[in-house]
């Protein structure tokens, strides 16, 4: 893990498109601004470890029998 020291309103650049921006430092607490493309999803760490919880319960729900009933259009 690459661990920076940064100031109030300073910068950390990720790539040529993400921008990290230290917003504000209140008490135990950090609010950073992050300007990324659109299409990079930005989550929570606790978030992001939900759906993808989400993401595999719902892919063992699915059987082979109605994948193959969705691709032929039959949704019943």
């Amino acid at each position: 893990m690459l661990v920076l020291t940064r100031r109030l309103q300073e910068v950390i650049q990720i790539g040529d498109d993400i921008e990290i921006k230290i917003l504000a430092i209140e008490g135990d607490q950090i609010k950073l601004g992050i300007d990324a493309p659109r299409n990079i999803e930005i989550h929570r760490k606790e978030v992001y470890l939900e759906i993808q919880k989400e993401n595999h319960e719902a892919g063992r729900k699915v059987s082979l029998e109605g994948l193959k009933g969705f691709i032929k259009g039959d949704f019943t």
